[in-house]
């Protein structure tokens, strides 16, 4: 898509990255987890929108390019019989509503609008609610401002209508049916719940420069079928060895654990194929992570349950004494990790979004099979007769080791570790960051023979290409299929060498540009900002809950796991890029649900 001309350079850079940010707010409305937009030459921004509809898509080309200028004009007092007349009034022009009715026909109105407005803009916020009928309407809130210059309006003009124009359309014109005051109103109208979530991201977010799109594309997927089936294996692998280590370790408590993680998974899934949520590799991450919550919430339980058994309590008496016992530390935990993961969700965008809606839907999935499936199962069992015992293999004992020994060479240690690597990270300033945080440069061609993916990242790997995202495109106008390759800035030739290398894939027509990074700034603040709002969450759940000790020690462990991670992820030599904020995310998460189990849990025992 191309921006409308401006005469200076500054102004240019400054539209395109207010144009950036404000469109990637404008398609989260839509639900996609992990839009890819990025700047692109000096006038051009790129936007792929995975997993929508063709309704969806339609809407989202709307609501990119629309400006969004709101205007409000006064209806002239006698309108009406003006109308009914074919009349028109000095200094007012007719305007027109298709209204939609209940029985979908619909319903042209008719106005004789003041031409001047009596204000524009002003719109600080707008969200979709529902009138008494559960009709979709606009909430919005307006600037102080321009709070002011609307409350005087209403009250001057108290049973006038008042239209709402937005680029030049007819929305409505509702009755003022009293003043409004302190600047918060509602837009009523015939709107479907997609086209109100369209009108709320325009109103939120107005662009300063107008858009148009100036070519629509089909894009493949980012992984080939060899990376996306690998990815695949390597879940079913690792939940396969979970299970099989539950299923040996605790016999058949482990079997109910196992069905309950199946249940988790099941439920997981289809909750976000039911939301519409598209599934990005952050998305997996959160996935992995309730996974990992899900079978440390039934170890706590069964390891309750052993030490009641061990207190010679009947087999009735000890499970229902385990569930009691650990009910709060795995309440408590989840909870933690919810605060966090909602946070992310209203706060975060992009990847840092698709994340919390994969966890924070896990998470309630991991509360419920944990502490009801299991529950049920083993009552079931236990009324049938068929449940006699519940034996355990018991490998570690009890032992007396003193760890608070080791508490200061470990804590020099680990400090020293962070510092060194996050120095040698400040070091490597541009070059610790991969494609996604800094560009790159793009490299497209024609092709004689389409190659698969995985083919193609290994020889551009090969030739020392790091992290290449790799595209076809296919033009929806042509039909013209074309490859995509996005690169580290300074690697568009060495990309074009090893792609000629090839043998009868016939790569011609080159093409190279640079492209804008695509964890734009907005990601980074918002990553940032959720990830501190979510530990102050934390701090204050655990300070209000227990100690206040016992929260900042939860929050300095997490802070502490991140450095760490962080550091030795610089000293590795390895890039930063987008997936590894959804790793970091993810430790973020193991780390605030164990320091919870280990420090509040065994404060209860």
């Amino acid at each position: 898509m191309d921006t409308s001309s401006l005469t200076n350079a500054s102004d240019t850079m400054g539209a395109l990255s207010q144009a950036v940010e404000v469109l990637r707010k404008r398609v989260d409305k839509f639900g996609v987890a992990e839009p890819l937009i990025q700047p692109q030459g000096s006038d051009r921004i790129l936007v792929q929108l995975p997993g929508l509809s063709a309704a969806d898509q339609e809407s989202a080309k709307i609501a990119i390019q629309k400006a969004a200028f709101l205007e409000f004009k006064m209806v002239h007092e006698d309108s009406r019989n003006l109308v009914d007349q074919g009349l028109s009034a000095p200094g007012y022009e007719l305007m027109t509503h298709v209204k939609t009715l209940p029985n979908g026909a619909k319903q042209v109105e008719k106005y004789l609008v003041k031409k001047r407005p009596e204000m524009t803009g002003g719109i600080k916020s707008a969200m979709v609610t529902r009138d008494n009928l559960g009709r979709p309407e606009i909430a919005f809130t307006m600037d102080s401002t321009a709070a002011d210059t609307f409350g005087k309006i209403t009250r001057e003009n108290v049973g006038r209508y008042l239209a709402i124009i937005l680029d030049g359309e007819l929305q409505t014109a509702p009755v003022i049916k009293s003043p409004i005051e302190g600047g918060s109103g509602v837009i009523e109208g015939d709107y479907s719940q997609q086209e109100a979530f369209a009108l709320q991201a325009v109103l939120e977010n107005p662009l300063k420069t107008p858009l148009k799109i100036e070519a629509s594309r089909l894009v493949d997927p980012t992984l080939g079928k060899d990376s996306i089936r690998s990815g695949i294996k390597a879940s079913i692998y690792g939940t396969l060895a979970v299970s099989a280590f539950m299923l040996v370790y605790y016999m058949i408590a482990g079997l109910v654990a196992n069905v309950a993680l199946i249940a988790n998974i099941i439920i997981l899934l289809g909750v976000m194929c039911s939301v519409g949520t598209t599934l990005t590799l952050p998305g997996i991450a959160g996935i992995v992570l309730t996974v990992g919550m899900a079978v440390d919430a039934n170890v706590l339980i069964y390891e309750r349950i052993r030490e009641e058994s061990a207190k010679g309590k009947s087999l009735r008496g000890a499970i229902s004494a385990g569930y009691s016992r650990a009910f709060g530390t795995i309440f408590d935990s989840h909870v933690t990790t919810l605060i966090s993961s909602i946070i992310l969700i209203f706060m975060g965008t992009g990847s840092i979004k698709g994340f919390g809606i994969s966890l924070t839907i896990g998470v309630a999935a991991s509360l419920f099979t944990a502490l009801v499936v299991t529950r049920m199962i083993f009552d079931w069992l236990l009324d049938r007769g068929w449940l006699k015992s519940v034996p355990m293999l018991h490998f570690i004992r009890a032992t007396k080791l003193d760890f608070m020994k080791l508490a200061k060479p470990a804590f020099i240690t680990s400090w020293l570790i962070i510092a060194i690597g996050i120095g040698f990270g400040i070091h490597r300033g541009r070059s610790a960051f991969g494609r996604d945080f800094v560009g790159g440069d793009t490299t497209t061609c024609a092709f004689a023979k389409k190659v698969d993916v995985d083919k193609l990242r290994s020889a551009l790997t090969g030739a020392g290409i790091k992290d290449p995202l790799i595209q076809y495109q296919r033009d929806l106008s042509t039909g013209r299929e074309t490859l995509r390759v996005d690169s580290l800035p300074g690697t568009g030739d060495t990309v074009k060498m090893a792609l000629q290398h090839i043998q009868d894939a016939g790569f011609n027509q080159w093409g190279q540009e640079s492209v804008g990074p695509t964890v734009g700034k907005d990601i980074r603040q918002s990553a940032i900002i959720a990830c501190l709002l979510s530990l102050f969450g934390i701090l204050v759940y655990v300070a209000f809950r227990y100690e206040f000790s016992f929260a900042v020690g939860a929050v300095l462990a997490v802070i502490h796991d991140v450095l760490m991670t962080i550091g030795l992820y610089y000293l590795s030599g390895r890039e930063f890029n987008a997936t590894t904020v959804a790793a970091i995310l993810t430790i973020i998460g193991f780390s605030t649900n164990d320091t919870i189990v280990i420090s509040i849990g065994s404060e209860r025992i």
